[in-house]
């Protein structure tokens, strides 16, 4: 018997798409932002606030839509081309320009990330007592295993809930007394110096919000992204994504940028209200800011200062290693991907291990680990202007990004980002080139 035919003007339910949820929306962005709050950086900001108060608060706000803008091109540059700033870079400039560069940033990210292991074992040992360098191999292995073994979709949902360790600073600043009033006044009026030793700090601040592994890591990871959902194509060739793509990529990117920045507010603020404010001015690691405020905030700041230094360096530690690996990878032509398995991509994998094993080795050696984060932060500065400029420069070429080329506003302020580095450089270079009062 034949089926009855549907009637013309029969009543057809169909199913709108769900709209997706924020952690759905919430990816490369939200794992880029909380990454730069990396124990390093808790150092940079604990000193701003112990050394000037409330006064470089305002850094926060001026360096947010700066970061938001040349993260969005990062990312833009990875979704449409398909592939990461380092495989741009290889595809429309020398590739001596590249080498260096590569060169450069794998030598910044691998003392980086050693002295963010230093710093959580130096953490937990203030926590539980034991030895420190014990501490800093177990997570030098726990950081290796996840990154080469855990599959990507469940290793980057991991890495969103570790997210959550950053609120550790903003809960801190509800537990100690601070005037919010004279806060708020100095975030729009602050008291700016032209002393070195006020814009040395400054100038960290800006090289610590605004790093080139930063750049790489977010563009990759939309590669991934779109390797890992059925269908998705990189926008050169699908160009009907773009608008729900680009859209995404702007909350995800806006939202992740404004929780960094929102948690090196107040870590500034926690120590402005408990160590400034007792005299406590000179601080040069994370974990020396962990255990200062013990005697003058009490335990339980200190218990989840010293939590949340542990929580954003496991965070931190694969975005360094897992961003050498991935300029490494592409510039010299290797498979690379969380997303493979380890046999696809050994060079890419190799990166990683040695980045990791070497981050962990520097913690056993005399090598002082303050100076060798100065050190890198010098690095940073020499890598990220040229990076930046090659950047705005190929998201502004139709040869490289076809019909998707940045438009006026974006570009502005990725050009008012690249000059704010180029600023920060120079200022770097002239406190090192000053002498010492």
């Amino acid at each position: 018997m034949a089926e009855p035919a549907t009637e013309p003007n029969a009543r057809v339910d169909v199913k709108l798409p769900e709209r997706p949820k924020l952690l759905q929306v919430m990816g490369p962005g939200l794992i880029t932002g909380a990454s730069d709050d990396d124990p390093s950086g808790i150092a940079t900001y604990s000193q701003a606030g112990a050394q000037f108060g409330y006064n470089l608060g305002w850094t926060l706000l001026f360096t947010w839509p700066l970061m938001c803008a040349i993260q969005e091109i990062s990312a833009r540059i990875g979704r449409v081309t398909g592939r990461g700033v380092a495989g741009n870079l290889k595809r429309h400039y020398p590739v001596w320009i590249l080498y260096v560069i590569v060169f450069l940033l794998v030598v910044a990210n691998t003392i980086n990330l050693g002295a963010d292991l230093g710093a959580m074992g130096a953490a937990l040992k203030l926590l539980i007592g034991g030895p420190s360098l014990l501490y800093v191999a177990a997570f030098g292995v726990a950081s290796l295993l996840l990154e080469v073994f855990v599959r990507y979709s469940r290793y980057v949902s991991a890495l969103k809930w570790l997210t959550l360790s950053l609120f550790a600073y903003v809960g801190v600043a509800f537990v100690v007394k601070i005037p919010w009033a004279s806060v708020a006044y100095r975030l729009v009026a602050p008291h700016i110096s032209f002393k070195a030793d006020y814009l040395t700090v400054v100038v960290a601040v800006l090289g610590t919000t605004i790093s080139p592994y930063l750049f790489f890591w977010q563009a990759e990871e939309e590669v991934e992204e779109v390797k890992e959902r059925d269908g998705a194509k990189p926008l050169a060739r699908d160009p009907s994504a773009a608008a729900g793509e680009f859209s995404r990529i702007r909350w995800d990117t806006y939202v992740g940028m404004g929780l960094s920045n929102l948690v090196a507010l107040f870590i500034i603020l926690t120590t402005a209200a408990t160590l400034n404010a007792h005299g406590v001015t000179n601080i040069q690691t994370s974990s020396q800011a962990a255990e200062a405020l013990r005697p003058i905030a009490g335990p339980a700041v200190f218990l989840v200062f010293g939590l949340g230094i542990i929580g954003t360096g496991m965070l931190a530690v694969p975005v360094l290693a897992g961003s050498a690996a991935y300029a490494m990878g592409e510039a010299f032509g290797w498979h690379v991907g969380l997303a493979r398995k380890l046999k696809r991509a050994k060079g890419f994998y190799a990166v990683i291990a040695a980045a990791i094993v070497i981050g962990v080795i520097m913690n056993f050696t005399p090598i002082d680990p303050v100076k060798a984060l100065f050190w890198s932060a010098v690095v940073n500065g020499v890598v990220a202007v040229p990076v930046m400029v090659m950047m705005m420069l190929l998201a502004s070429r139709k040869s490289a990004m076809g019909d998707f080329t940045l438009g006026l506003p974006l570009r502005i302020v990725g050009w008012l980002a690249t000059l704010a580095m180029i600023a920060a450089a120079g200022g770097m270079f002239f406190t090192m080139a000053a002498p010492a009062s």
